[in-house]
């Protein structure tokens, strides 16, 4: 394709999709590293529910289950829902993406608790409308009058997650039911980390019908690679977004492993107090070297550098030891990593690797 070709395929580009540059694609990590920077969760799957996994593999020739009724079904007996109170994604990223599309149209104003997660900021680039970011109050206390009144009263939807990506702070139920009671706004809810916390708005659905509460197993459920999530929520919210969603926009891996995963939860209980016991021994580990770590409630340590160095170096530093961390873009966060919590042998990793790029700078 010659370079007029090619400016004139690209001159059709929608006026939004031309502020994105072509991306340029990354090198994979590779095997060699100790990924601590995606929050993943890094066990293996209960045999029974790999063995659903597997079973499933031998219906690949079939397309997958259309709107996803048995997955849905199973979450509603899960989660003491209606099936028309769910809706199933590829992720939970998959259902934001379409709660962005029903709701906004160019120029609306979407509210989002800021720090949050970053990947709003392109979906809302996406539907040409206007992330008006929120500061969180002191001590991450939910700041309500802000996210009613002032420049926020006019956003289509309030987005907030509850533990919060990238703080792993947890509010109150109460604070986010008082929220959700004084607006006539649809309030989305990340429950994303919630297995790791002490509640959960679950029983809010029934009370308010503009709670849109999401949840995925990519975190809590290490079905990260397999993409499942839901969005819980009024019938008739539900109803919408599920009209809009791709067909077939599940695999049968997803559907069969969804399934399995709601009905052996309690097979991963050991999983989730390995992860609650190594984040609060890393957290100590990490103060005591001089960090300053957010209590967290979720499967990750938001850690503030020591003085003279920002978090871009401290990636550097780690990257060169096999170690990744999340960096932050957002503002305030310069010196801070993320650091997902793995294995005992991972974060043993992480700690010694700590503790050496310290001891070389202490002679520096």
């Amino acid at each position: 394709m010659s370079d007029a070709k090619l400016q004139s395929v690209l001159s059709s580009l929608s006026k939004v999709h031309r502020q994105l540059d072509s991306l340029p694609s990354s090198p994979a990590p590779g095997a060699r590293y100790v990924e601590l920077n995606t929050n993943e969760n890094p066990f293996a799957l209960p045999a029974t529910v790999m063995e659903s996994a597997v079973a499933a593999l031998k219906r690949q020739y079939l397309y997958p289950e259309d709107d996803n009724i048995t997955l849905r079904e199973a979450a509603a007996a899960s989660y003491d829902l209606s099936k028309d109170q769910v809706i199933a994604g590829n992720g939970s990223s998959e259902l934001l993406s379409l709660i962005y599309k029903a709701f906004l149209d160019p120029g609306d104003t979407v509210a989002m608790l800021s720090p949050g997660f970053a990947f709003n900021h392109k979906l809302a680039l996406l539907q040409g409308a206007r992330l008006l970011e929120i500061k969180w109050g002191e001590t991450c206390l939910l700041p309500i009058h802000k996210l009613l009144f002032g420049p926020a009263k006019e956003a289509k939807f309030i987005l907030l997650a509850n533990p919060n990506n990238p703080t792993g702070t947890f509010v109150p139920i109460a604070d986010i039911e008082s929220l959700v009671a004084q607006s006539d706004r649809l309030i989305v809810l990340d429950e994303a980390y919630v297995d790791f916390a002490p509640d959960s708005a679950l029983r809010l659905i029934d009370r308010y019908s503009n709670l849109l509460i999401l949840r995925t197993f990519s975190k809590s459920y290490a079905a990260a690679g397999i993409r499942i999530g839901f969005g819980l929520g009024h019938p008739e919210v539900i109803g919408r977004l599920r009209n809009i969603q791709n067909m077939f926009n599940m695999n049968v891996i997803g559907h069969a492993v969804g399934v399995s995963i709601l009905a052996h939860r309690a097979a991963y209980d050991e999983n989730h107090s390995h992860i609650k016991y190594e984040r609060e021994r890393v957290s100590v580990a990490l103060s005591q070297l001089g960090f300053s770590v957010t209590p967290s409630h979720a499967n990750f340590l938001l850690a503030r550098a020591p003085a003279r160095r920002d978090g871009v170096w401290w990636h550097a530093c780690l990257k060169q030891k096999k170690i990744l961390v999340a960096v932050l873009p957002d503002k305030g966060l310069e010196d801070c990593i993320r650091v997902s919590i793995g294995t005992k042998p991972q974060m043993d990793a992480l700690l010694a690797a700590v503790e050496c790029i310290l001891g070389v700078q202490t002679f520096q």
